[in-house]
């Protein structure tokens, strides 16, 4: 299992406004997460890490598998408007082999 990425910055209000500005590399690396666990066996992963330099602390966002599909496909749309096809191929493959597990 890969490590998550990890973002610095230098208080967690930056981190929102790159969040609010939509900033691809947050996209990706839930995605990368995602992919890089679709067998997992527990109920939560560890998608990405925060560290505030400010407040000296390091916020790990998790993300429950069954989101997993409902998050890829909120995601989709930032790699097809950056035409990564190949990671768009991905993307899909992965929710229809989790839509049809869920089901």
């Amino acid at each position: 299992m890969n490590k998550p990425k990890e973002f610095e910055v230098r208080s967690l209000e930056d981190f929102q406004n790159l969040v609010d500005k939509k900033y691809f590399g947050i996209s990706e690396a839930i995605v990368e997460s995602i992919l890089n666990n679709l067998k997992t066996r527990k109920k939560h992963i560890h998608i990405l890490s925060v560290k505030c330099v400010d407040e000296n602390t390091i916020f790990d966002l998790t993300l429950e598998k069954n989101n997993f599909s409902d998050t890829l496909k909120e995601n989709l749309k930032y790699f097809e408007e950056r035409e990564m096809y190949e990671e768009c191929a991905k993307i899909n493959n992965a929710i229809k082999v989790l839509d049809k597990t869920k089901s």
